[in-house]
């Protein structure tokens, strides 16, 4: 059987790259048997252009007619090759296109399951706890900002017009004192002992003076 029919071919079929070459080099052969028909017809037409009308006229007509009737055979079967290596080419062109297009789809599913992999580790109930926990943690921090510069020293509720009022009630009652005859014969208080930082610095050192005059007496 094999002798009859053959046995199959274990050769790798050609490719499209391979089927376009092929008939690139076939159509290249059919331009150089163009090219010598055309110059044998150039030839005869010469010929038959310096020849009387005769028998030896009309037997280079007939080779030029034969010559015609080739090359237009071959030029059917250039044109019916060229067309089919512009089909192999625009298959080629696709195949290459889809392959391309393949290998994205490829690279985009990797890319999604690797995504999809990284936000399976995230969550996100997580992740709006740890925010409302710091949002405690800064609360937490300026209270306690707060509370480290709170002044002791003058009430929160007291503003510098209350204080001005209040010294000047002080300073009326002392000047009420000394006009009834209470404030020079009785001892001063002992609040009034130590010099308050309002006092202007004058009155502190006549103070001082007296004092002392006290003390030599």
């Amino acid at each position: 059987m094999n002798r009859l029919f053959g046995s199959k071919s274990s050769a790798p079929k050609p490719s499209l790259n391979e089927a376009v070459a092929n008939i690139d080099n076939r159509v290249a052969s059919l331009d150089v048997k163009l090219a010598k028909i055309n110059g044998e017809l150039g030839t005869y037409q010469q010929k038959m252009s310096r020849m009387r009308d005769g028998p030896g006229k009309n037997a280079l007509k007939q080779k030029a007619l034969k010559l015609l009737k080739q090359r237009k055979m071959i030029e059917a079967q250039k044109d019916q090759l060229q067309n089919q290596s512009f089909n192999m080419e625009q298959a080629v062109m696709t195949t290459d296109n889809l392959r391309n297009t393949m290998a994205t789809v490829d690279a985009m599913k990797t890319a999604n399951k690797e995504i999809k992999k990284q936000y399976g580790k995230i969550n996100i109930d997580k992740i709006e706890s740890m925010q409302d926990e710091m949002a405690d943690l800064l609360d937490m921090s300026q209270e306690l900002q707060d509370t480290m510069s709170r002044n002791y020293a003058v009430p929160d509720d007291i503003d510098e017009g209350e204080l001005d009022a209040e010294l000047e009630a002080l300073g009326e009652e002392m000047e009420y004192e000394v006009l009834h005859g209470t404030g020079e014969s009785e001892a001063a208080p002992s609040y009034l002992d130590d010099v308050p930082s309002f006092v202007d610095e004058p009155v502190q050192e006549n103070k001082e003076e007296q004092k002392a005059a006290e003390t030599a007496q």
